[in-house]
């Protein structure tokens, strides 16, 4: 999912009660819960370092302890950095007083339970192996040692009825707070326990309700009848319909996409598209060994891989040191995944297939360049 999604989940996990058992909790979780997209980092050494490690070890059950443990120390430090800072502007207070400069007591509260800090850090890591695991870019929670991908397929990256009920368990309390406030109710401690619950307890049933449409939109993508017989099924979540679906179906020669509507009970061929298998070649061959084809056919379940002569892939254009036009010798070599065909992504590049990438083949077969995403591998 999305840093938002991310970081309004482990508010709210903490605000369901964990912030009465100790304090920072508020904060250890909110950051946690986003924490395993540090992986980010790895965009500074490229487009492709970026994608090979993206949902990598910081998405796995191996690597959960220590991202939680992680948030923990920074908390530590920002906890210790705060009481000095508080010491010494106290010292100075009652030297400006004349009073005796001793040491003073803390102010800031009781002493974090750094145990507790660090398992509900960990709780709220695996809160976002959890949401990634939903979508349909899936995961890889068992590696090193499995480097299988796994996903739900039951929502899209970004889901809005969830902005939608996070957002609200976070502000409503201190909407009424303010009510009460006018009226001059007791403030009472730990408000919004009961928001933060029903928000989580209202995604859980969506997920049920998406994993139910998801089942009705396979099988209704089974029972249709194609011209050629069909060697598996997908279906891929919309972003803001529950109902609406996209299918794929592959046969021995081609990838067919079909819109679906679970509530008609319709699968919709004509609106969708045909794309045939593309023959293999040598330039072909080249890019998979390559390192963004290693990369790319790795992560996708739904890989079309096209040669496309000397003619350059959609969107190259825009990268400045690719040379255009491209060289009567050299191939392009086409890499995108069929279950993201639609443009519900935000794109940096709008002319190119999301999440797509290209490998420029010599004529000696050598790789001249990689595209991914609209950036240049260096």
């Amino acid at each position: 999912m999305e840093p938002v999604t991310h970081f309004l989940t482990g508010a709210c996990l903490a605000r369901a009660g964990f912030n009465r058992r100790t304090a920072y909790a508020t904060l250890a979780m909110t950051l946690a819960a986003e924490a395993p997209d540090l992986d980010v980092l790895w965009g500074f050494a490229g487009p492709v370092a970026a994608f090979e490690h993206h949902r990598g070890i910081t998405h796995t059950f191996l690597g959960a302890p220590f991202v939680a443990l992680a948030v923990t120390g920074v908390v530590y430090a920002w906890h210790h950095l705060r009481e000095s800072r508080e010491s010494h502007g106290s010292a100075a207070t009652r030297s400006s007083q004349g009073a005796p400069n001793k040491p003073s007591s803390r102010s800031s509260g009781p002493e974090p339970n750094w145990f507790l800090l660090w398992l509900f850090s960990l709780i709220a890591a695996l809160s976002h192996l959890l949401l990634d695991f939903t979508n349909n870019y899936g995961l890889r929670p068992f590696f090193p040692f499995n480097p299988r991908w796994y996903s739900w397929d039951i929502v899209f990256i970004y889901e809005p009825l969830m902005w939608i009920a996070l957002i609200a368990a976070l502000l409503m309390p201190s909407i009424f707070g303010l009510a009460d406030r006018e009226i001059g109710a007791q403030r009472q401690p730990f408000r919004g326990r009961g928001w933060a619950i029903a928000a989580l307890a209202f995604i859980a049933v969506l997920y049920t309700v998406r994993n139910a449409e998801h089942q009705r939109a396979l099988n209704l993508l089974r029972a249709n009848t194609l011209v050629e017989p069909t060697l598996r099924v997908a279906a891929e979540p919309n972003p803001l319909n529950p109902f609406h679906w996209q299918g794929l179906a592959e046969t021995a020669d081609f990838y067919q996409t079909a819109a679906i509507d679970t509530r008609a009970d319709s699968v919709d061929t004509d609106s969708g598209q045909v794309f045939y298998k593309p023959p293999v070649t040598l330039a072909t061959l080249t890019a998979k060994r390559s390192w963004l084809g290693r990369a790319y056919l790795d992560w996708s379940s739904w890989p079309l891989v096209t040669d496309l002569g000397s003619q350059p892939a959609p969107g190259a254009e825009t990268i400045p040191n690719l040379p255009l036009p491209i060289p009567l010798d050299w191939h392009t070599v086409e890499f995108r995944d069929l279950r993201f065909s639609s443009t519900t992504l935000p794109l940096r590049n709008a002319s190119a297939p999301p999440l797509s990438g290209s490998v420029y083949i010599g004529p000696n077969r050598e790789v001249e360049a990689m595209v991914l995403s609209g950036r240049e591998q260096k």
